[in-house]
């Protein structure tokens, strides 16, 4: 009894182990992607804010500059990747299919095909054909597309979750220099932005690297020396036509 409740346990571990978009490493995945959106959010806007500050000291035409931006960033980036994970899901979509009709009409050879897709995961020759048989006669469309792909059938990739997700990031991240170069005085709105700026991004950095296991350190410094670089340089590009007004 006690071998057959740890073949129990292996089998479910060789099926959960495939992943999918309901693992925690998906989740991830999509909470660094968040994080990644609204940095774009920060430095695009950051950017156009601050170049536009460089021209005119006009607080409507600094306000109207940003949320153009916002705007069209925001949807820019939700296009994107709703293109991007439409084409990912027809993809999935269609690897499933596949699926489908070999398990109808081939089905002894697709569990012959799970067995060696579990063995191939470390699973013992007699226990990879015993885990295959009787994940076949649970839900072997399941099994399979776990098992040989990462997917959940069940689950497939939502490019309007996507979209949403990246507009949402992306906003919220744009917001943070829209208010901040229109809602400070006159004097210190150019390097009060620059400051919000260049925190946010030390935090969105040394978020991702600490979602993504990477030196978090050297994320802060990338993303804080690139923002800074943007801001740099659209000011002046912006100071270069000197049309500034009180």
């Amino acid at each position: 009894m006690a071998q057959s409740g740890h073949d129990d346990h292996d089998h479910e571990a060789a099926v959960h182990n495939g992943g999918g978009p309901g693992s925690i490493g998906n989740r991830l995945n999509w909470l660094r992607a968040g994080v990644l959106g609204a940095n774009d959010g920060i430095v695009s806007v950051a950017g156009i804010v601050i170049g536009v500050a460089g021209a005119t000291a006009d607080r409507t035409t600094i306000l109207v500059s940003g949320v153009a931006g916002l705007v069209a960033g925001a949807f820019s980036m939700a296009g994107g990747e709703y293109t991007s994970v439409s084409t990912q899901r027809d993809t999935e979509a269609s690897l499933v299919e596949a699926e489908k009709r070999e398990l109808d009409e081939r089905p002894e050879a697709a569990e012959a095909e799970l067995a060696t897709s579990l063995q191939d995961r470390g699973l013992s020759e007699k226990t990879a054909r015993n885990a295959a048989r009787e994940l076949s006669s649970r839900n072997p469309l399941r099994a399979h597309a776990v098992v040989e792909y990462g997917l959940d059938p069940d689950e497939l990739t939502n490019p309007w979750q996507a979209a949403l997700s990246s507009f949402l990031a992306f906003t919220c991240g744009a917001l943070l220099p829209l208010l901040a170069i229109t809602l400070l005085p006159h004097g210190i709105r150019v390097i009060g932005c620059a400051v919000a700026v260049i925190a946010a991004l030390a935090l969105t950095g040394f978020t991702s690297a600490k979602l993504g296991g990477a030196p978090r350190g050297k994320a802060m410094l990338r993303v804080m020396s690139v923002g800074a670089a943007t801001m740099a340089a659209t000011y002046l590009i912006g100071s270069a036509f000197d049309v500034a007004t009180a």
